[in-house]
């Protein structure tokens, strides 16, 4: 494991990775994942990633958790999924809870995660394998076991007259570490992030630990808790995000403050994620190629072996004028569709998948940049061997 700066590889924490401020960039990682590469490899070429500067700027990043947790069951000697059941599934009685993917699989009673169709309906379309990230979410687990686990955070650690984990470093994990979300008003209030937690605190003063977790393909949940009060709620939904779950918990503390809902939460949490799916959407319309297009080359000048240091090997492979993209290491299997010039694109796949995204090679045939891959800079490919004349 390394990071960009020598320095910051040599300083950085596990705290300054579960608290998010190393200055990997937001969500850096996750692209790997989508194209099939496992833990091992992604941890080790996050050292591709461009840094902001550490520990003065905050940025959600799975695999940077992920990296912090494996170093800890490193030093202990077992996998980290071994290591979360030993310290604390088994001795709290979670026994329908795992952070192997394996185990969910095989379970007789399980939900499936639903996304949403084009005619509107829900289907479970994906089977989502989290086992490249398990730490940070990589866990399944029952309403039953989840409550079980919010009685151990509110009783500083205890379970049924039993100390399951040590009160004291259960709640260093509660203070506040990084700047999350600074004021937008002159009113407004600073969001923190700890060690794995949205730190805040509401009207009255009183801390507010809070999380919500999503899979686009199908998952969606959030835990919030307000420990001077004793109160808490998980609220697990078989979905991809669109707001519920967050709803749920903020009407639940509605209504143990006042004893009514202050507002319908659905609609404005909803678009919320809807502002976070457009914005990550291409800005050009490459269903509709510009009507004075350029013709591309013909195939065979696009076609042949290319190298990313970050992303791997990838191949465009030409067959009767048709081009194939191959990413990954199994590979995956993308059409190119022509829109101008050397531009092509294919519609993309996966947790993070961004609808139709571009493709553009050099004149010269030597390159190509895949747009959704390159939010970082990384997402060009290098052609290996000769270049086609």
């Amino acid at each position: 494991f390394r990071l960009k700066d020598p320095w910051v590889t040599s300083q950085v924490t596990v705290a300054d990775l579960f608290s998010h401020r190393s200055g990997l960039p937001d969500h850096a990682g996750d692209l790997l994942e989508d194209l099939g590469h496992d833990r091992a490899y992604i941890l080790s070429h996050l050292r591709y990633e461009p840094l902001t500067p550490f520990r003065a700027s905050y940025a959600y990043t799975n695999f940077g958790l992920t990296a912090a947790a494996q170093a800890v069951a490193d030093e202990k000697g077992v996998p980290w999924e071994k290591l979360a059941a030993d310290t604390l599934y088994k001795p709290a009685g979670m026994n329908s809870t795992s952070s192997r993917f394996e185990d969910y699989a095989k379970a007789a009673n399980r939900a499936r995660g639903h996304v949403r169709t084009g005619d509107g309906t829900w289907r479970p379309e994906f089977l989502r394998n989290p086992d490249a990230q398990s730490p940070a979410g990589g866990v399944s687990s029952t309403a039953r076991d989840m409550a079980t686990w919010l009685r151990l955070q509110l009783a500083d650690g205890k379970l049924d007259g039993r100390q399951i984990i040590d009160a004291e470093a259960l709640q260093r994990t509660h203070w506040p570490e990084s700047v999350a979300r600074p004021p937008n008003a002159p009113a407004g209030r600073t969001g923190f992030y700890g060690l794995g937690w949205n730190v805040s605190y509401d009207d009255q003063g009183r801390l507010r630990l809070s999380h919500t977790g999503a899979f686009a393909q199908g998952a969606h949940t959030n835990v919030t808790m307000l420990p001077g009060e004793q109160l808490g709620i998980v609220v697990l939904t078989n979905t991809s995000p669109v707001g519920v779950a967050d709803a749920v918990a903020l009407d639940f503390f509605d209504i143990a403050q006042t004893g009514e809902i202050s507002r319908d939460w659905i609609p404005l949490v909803d678009a919320l994620y809807q502002q976070e799916a457009d914005a990550s959407r291409s800005k050009t319309d490459y269903a509709r190629p510009p009507a004075d297009a350029t013709p591309a080359k013909d195939s065979d000048t696009y076609a042949g072996t290319y190298e990313s240091d970050y992303y791997g090997r990838a191949r465009v492979v030409a067959d009767d004028g048709a081009l194939t993209l191959e990413l990954g290491p199994k590979p995956q299997t993308y059409r190119l569709t022509h829109y101008d010039g050397d531009t092509f694109s294919f519609r993309t796949a996966g947790e993070n998948a961004v609808g139709l995204t571009g493709v553009t090679f050099t004149p010269d045939g030597k390159s190509f940049t895949v747009e959704y891959l390159n939010t970082e800079g990384l997402g060009t490919f290098t052609r290996t061997g000769a270049t086609p004349r």
